[in-house]
């Protein structure tokens, strides 16, 4: 595993083991096998304290499948999630045990906030169920938590529709951080908002991750954004981790031709679009995965051998890794 891992022999702050996810499968009623779907396929990865890991890729390539899972939201069908070295794989049925280490923000700020529930009342929420904090305690960790990601504590009677798509966000960032975890798993968390307050929540986040000593997971399909925050990308394709390592690493000399595309693709100000070389532009049927490397009928480089055997992650240096059979 590459240099996403622990510093300096340092326990890494998350780590997962070969992390699968099946959707479906087994045998109907009358003995005939029913599709399966392989969302997420053999994923290992894991994230250095105080660090930033992004985790890129388009959509459907199982990023927020990866997302809930790190978070208890969905059982995975097989692997190993460690925080801190601590496995918390077999705690699915408690669910405070991931509530207290790992938090999740979600990418629609309006719809993961409920709509009955004044923006105090949310944010009691995990005091009482994770932390089981008193009313004067709540009460002070509020006004920490509102100082904190910079809002009025007028706003704390008020209503989730009754907000702006940024203050929103932020109001999901400090539900996030009420219980005082280690770990946040931002799943696009600027995509829906507007490119300037984009930069005010991103902004917001690198304070809060230095001030509290936190490690971020983020995913995305931008890679500008990526770029931007991670000291650290994993890039997947269909399922599987194709190309991690560290950031500058990733976007000076990408290894893998899907990295390569992505970040070819990538809209920049004053530069022709194009055509990119991609001879397809959707993934596989995920209920009849191709043999061999997913990517290769998108892939210019595809040969035989790709068609027909999946590609093993190879190191190209102590913090790069990617699994391709023709890596640049």
């Amino acid at each position: 595993m590459p240099a996403a891992g622990g510093r300096d022999g340092m326990t890494p702050a998350l780590e997962v083991r070969n992390l699968r996810k099946t959707f479906g499968g087994g045998r109907s009623l009358m003995g005939k096998p029913l599709p399966a779907v392989h969302a997420v396929r053999d994923v290992s990865l894991s994230v250095r304290r105080g660090e930033t890991l992004g985790i890129v890729g388009e959509s459907g390539c199982g990023k927020s499948t990866l997302a809930r899972m790190l978070v208890g939201l969905l059982k995975q069908s097989e692997g190993e999630i460690a925080i801190e070295g601590k496995n918390l794989s077999d705690q699915m049925g408690d669910p405070a045990a991931f509530g207290r280490l790992i938090q999740y923000v979600f990418q629609d700020p309006i719809s993961s906030l409920n709509p009955r529930k004044t923006i105090r009342e949310i944010l009691e929420a995990p005091l009482i169920h994770l932390l089981g904090m008193d009313e004067g305690g709540r009460r002070a960790r509020i006004a920490e938590l509102f100082e904190a990601v910079n809002l009025r504590k007028e706003f704390l009677s008020r209503y989730p529709h009754e907000f702006s798509g940024g203050q929103a966000q932020r109001i999901g960032i400090a539900r996030a951080l009420a219980a005082a975890p280690r770990i946040l798993v931002l799943d696009e968390p600027v995509s829906a908002l507007d490119v300037s307050v984009q930069a005010q929540v991103l902004n917001l986040l690198a304070e809060l991750r230095k001030a509290m000593d936190l490690t971020y997971l983020f995913i995305s399909h931008d890679l500008a954004v990526v770029e931007a925050v991670s000291d650290s990308v994993a890039v997947l394709y269909f399922g599987r981790v194709v190309e991690v390592g560290r950031a500058e690493a990733i976007f000076t000399a990408p290894r893998h031709p899907y990295t390569d595309l992505l970040a070819r693709s990538a809209p920049i100000v004053g530069r022709d679009l194009g055509r990119t070389e991609s001879q397809a532009v959707e993934l596989p049927d995920p209920l009849s995965p191709p043999p061999g490397c997913a990517f290769a009928a998108r892939c210019p480089k595809a040969t035989a051998l790709c068609r027909d055997r999946v590609p093993a992650m190879e190191a190209f240096s102590e913090h790069h890794e990617a699994a391709c059979h023709h890596a640049n």
